[in-house]
């Protein structure tokens, strides 16, 4: 076979294909698949969220290398909305021979509680393939937000209920979590205002539209650095490795917050057990190489890779998290 050409992300309306085979592979063979000769075909990646969040700036390079080792076409196909169950929605209606897949972050376990009826079992409807990577939030104030702590966040926020406003990347996503139980365990309350990704925060964020974000530290961190954002404090229990001068918020002043992104891949339940366990396996090989990892670094992630029984041990462990923050917190659906 010869040789790969340099890999290239190509958009195509809603998907991103990666060309490293000849076209005609797109046109592969379209009959049920078999778990000895997958993958034979293309390999569709659904993303929940519009280009340029952190779900898709982990997607880009994980894709790309495992296109490499399986031999087939990645493509990334974006179906945002819904808190992301417009795209695990259609996970769990496609068919389960493996060319098929969605990353899904926390708001998969967040989803089960916040939303009061779902078009899918979050657990019985999907096969767990691997844990990808974990990523902090990082609270980051705006330009409009008079606060540089989070004590002085908090006495604002009292002095004025419901006048300061936080964006998230949508309803029921760990942002919003996050700023709910922050509202919940402070005794503020600051109104949410929920977008269609971290991009879309981001952009809200620089134009004033709104005063704080509970975002990735991913899409937040360059304009930190640059000077339009400024960050207040990182939600998880450690400091980030990305922002080792940002305080952790038990160390700002509320303790025991502690709340991490995470990023997943699933396949439909009924999905062929060796075509789980070669995912899971190609996946854990790719995040582990050094080159990603410094890439995925550069960015915050924390690379993982799990086996499918360790993710859906995660999962369940996540939902049952998430429904207390949810039913401590008051979150509803705007």
């Amino acid at each position: 076979m010869p040789g790969h050409p340099t890999l290239a992300f190509t958009p195509r309306r809603r998907a991103v294909l990666l060309p490293t085979l000849a076209l005609g592979l797109l046109a592969g063979a379209v009959g049920p698949a078999r778990a000895d000769n997958w993958p034979s075909r293309p390999i569709q990646l659904l993303i929940p969220y519009p280009p340029g969040g952190s779900a898709d700036l982990l997607a880009r390079p994980v894709a790309a290398r495992l296109q490499e080792r399986l031999g087939q076409p990645v493509v990334l196909e974006y179906r945002p909305g819904a808190g992301g169950t417009i795209a695990t929605q259609a996970l769990a209606r496609a068919k389960p021979d493996g060319y098929t897949l969605i990353m899904v972050l926390a708001a998969h376990a967040i989803n089960a509680s916040l939303y009061p009826k779902l078009p899918y079992d979050t657990r019985k409807d999907f096969a767990p393939v691997s844990l990808v990577a974990n990523l902090p939030l990082i609270v980051a104030g705006s330009s409009s937000l008079r606060a540089n702590t989070i004590g002085e966040l908090i006495a604002e926020a009292k002095a004025a209920p419901g006048k300061l406003t936080f964006g998230s990347a949508g309803n029921g996503n760990t942002g919003h979590l996050a700023g709910e139980l922050f509202n919940s365990m402070t005794g503020v309350k600051m109104t949410h205002v929920p977008y269609k990704g971290s991009a879309q925060v981001v952009t809200a964020m620089l134009a004033g539209e709104v005063q704080l974000t509970f975002d990735s530290i991913s899409t937040s961190m360059p304009h930190i650095r640059s000077g339009k954002l400024r960050a207040l404090a990182v939600t998880s229990a450690k400091r980030a490795s990305l922002a080792p001068e940002v305080p952790t918020l038990a160390e700002a002043g509320v303790p025991g917050f502690d709340i991490n992104g995470w990023y997943a891949i699933l396949a439909p339940a009924g999905t062929p057990p060796a075509v789980v366990d070669r995912l899971s396996k190609e996946i854990a090989t790719v995040i582990a190489e050094p080159e990603l990892k410094k890439q995925l670094a550069a960015n915050g992630y924390e690379p993982v890779g799990s086996t499918p029984a360790a993710l859906g041990a995660h999962i369940d462990a996540e939902i049952k998290r998430w429904s207390k923050v949810v039913k401590e917190s008051g979150a509803r659906l705007e």
